[in-house]
């Protein structure tokens, strides 16, 4: 079920893509079709890229979604499909490890995000000085619920008091980083909300950038306040544990 986009979304004289944009989806076959045509228009815009969704053991028609508009041509895409549940950072590393892309996207497949901020995101990041860095799209006005704003305020301001990242809004969807730098991380699951923490501690800079959200356009989350809580401690005083052990020299030379 793999295959590599075509013209126009590979440039003539390479069919390594630049981009790759990876997007991890669970049962969201009702806003795949919205979120694909989208994901086209934004497409036409960038350099050379490839679209690759990650099913993360559906249990409805995402996968069969998914085929027809490639069939239909709408986009064209990729698609990979765990046997079985695995979480958001496994599905986001199946993607990563199989794109072909120098540079990573990630971006949700149920709505809330707006593809059309990729193209400004992505010179962000093709454009910085010095080591390429990660960029995050950060989100200024949140469209869920009021209870899930104020468990995020109160999770973010927890995170950054502790780990000290200098992200806003570190569990953001939208980001873009060099694919060698997310691969060379300790693989997790929770992995990507933390990716500023971590990455910061490979010498990977770090911008932020506002974005636009939105409401969810079919269904309900995948996360309650309550698991997020617990795993996210849980997941925190981990990365407080790997950051505190991590050993890298300033600069490597042969002799």
């Amino acid at each position: 079920m793999t295959q590599v986009a075509q013209t126009p979304f590979l440039s003539d004289d390479d069919t390594r893509p630049m981009l790759s944009i990876v997007i991890a989806v669970l049962n969201e076959q009702d806003n795949l079709p919205q979120v694909c045509r989208e994901l086209a228009e934004a497409c036409a815009v960038l350099p050379s890229v490839e679209v690759v969704f990650v099913d993360d053991g559906s249990t409805d028609a995402t996968v069969d979604v998914l085929q027809r508009i490639r069939a239909d041509g709408i986009l064209n895409l990729r698609v990979l499909r765990h046997d079985r549940r695995c979480g958001k950072s496994g599905a986001l590393r199946t993607g990563i490890t199989a794109a072909k892309g120098l540079w990573i996207a990630t971006i949700d497949g149920d709505g809330q995000d707006d593809p059309r901020e990729l193209a400004p995101l992505f010179e962000l990041a093709r454009g910085a000085r010095g080591t390429p860095p990660l960029v995050v799209g950060v989100r200024t006005r949140r469209k869920d619920g009021w209870s899930r704003r104020v468990a995020t305020r109160l999770a973010n301001g927890l995170r950054q008091r502790l780990l000290q990242d200098h992200c806003p809004d570190t569990g953001a969807p939208i980001k873009i980083f060099r694919r060698a730098d997310f691969l060379a991380l300790p693989q997790f699951e929770g992995l990507h909300r933390f990716l500023p923490a971590l990455l910061a501690s490979y010498g990977v800079p770090l911008v932020c950038h506002p974005v636009s959200h939105r409401p969810r356009l079919h269904g309900q989350s995948k996360y309650t306040n309550f698991n997020r809580a617990v795993v996210g401690v849980r997941d925190l005083l981990g990365v407080m544990w790997l950051r505190n052990r991590t050993r890298l020299p300033a600069s490597v030379r042969e002799c």
